[in-house]
């Protein structure tokens, strides 16, 4: 590793799997003190053991404004202040127009938008000048996907956020830019399919659509990540970095 981001902390929402995890290993390689957080106990344990004793973890619904705050109790305690966020906690589910229920609108809309939201605004006081904010964002925010349009009007939404929080924050110099993946190979992404054998066809008919031909690697967008996150990147700003393989560029 390069030492990219030695020295600096980082906070990594969702970072018990898939992307937040990946990034957060990422982070901690490349010499960053790290705090992820995670609803489930058993996994943020096994994910802090896995990143090494660089990492802390701390449970956390990013959508509970509560939980919010005591996260970021916890890194005022330890290790303030923050050089990178990367408000990566999100998810979704499918749901056709007329089967949309206002729970999976409020679930979605609650982890997706609000908590990306005041993930970032609680943790203002704790920023350092020019730091930087990763969102994750989504292919699916510019693409139309059958069933899955309340996932996608969140991630737009989470674009739009960008756009505005760079003109909100650039007395501090912070930059906000934004990851939108493609079909990467996640629990996430495995788990919109119903079985095993349904999410193998599923895999393998969408890498048919990637012009790369196969789908992505955690890993792909945790080094993405990293160069928004260090020195590297310290132009872009407001920027949206597709990690799909051309799947939306196409």
């Amino acid at each position: 590793m390069s030492n990219k981001l030695q020295g600096k902390v980082a906070v990594v929402t969702g970072g018990t799997s898939g992307i937040g995890l990946a990034t957060a290993k990422r982070f901690a390689a490349e010499g960053a003190t790290v705090f992820i957080t995670g609803r489930r106990q058993a996994e943020l344990d096994a994910a802090v053991k896995l990143i090494g004793s660089s990492a802390t973890g701390v449970r956390a619904d990013a959508s509970k404004l509560a939980d919010l705050d005591r996260l970021y109790e916890v890194v005022k305690q330890k290790q303030a202040p923050i050089d990178i966020l990367f408000a990566n906690a999100g998810g979704g589910e499918f749901a056709p127009l007329g089967s949309i229920t206002e729970k999976h609108f409020d679930d979605t809309f609650a982890t997706n938008v609000k908590g990306v939201l005041f993930t970032v605004q609680k943790a203002l006081p704790l920023l350092r000048d020019g730091a930087s904010v990763i969102l994750t964002g989504s292919t699916a925010g510019i693409q139309g996907t059958p069933a899955f349009s309340v996932y996608s009007a969140t991630k737009a939404a989470v674009r739009s956020f960008a756009r505005n929080w760079i003109l909100d924050l650039k007395d501090r110099r912070i930059r906000v830019n934004v990851i939108s993946p493609g079909p990467i190979k996640t629990p996430g992404l495995h788990g919109l399919a119903p079985n095993e054998e349904a999410a193998r066809a599923f895999f393998e008919q969408t890498a048919t659509t990637i012009p790369l031909g196969r789908l992505g690697d955690p890993d792909e967008v945790a080094r993405t990540a990293v160069f928004l996150g260090s020195e590297d990147s310290s132009f872009v700003n407001g920027a949206e970095l597709f990690v799909d393989g051309g799947a939306a560029q196409i």
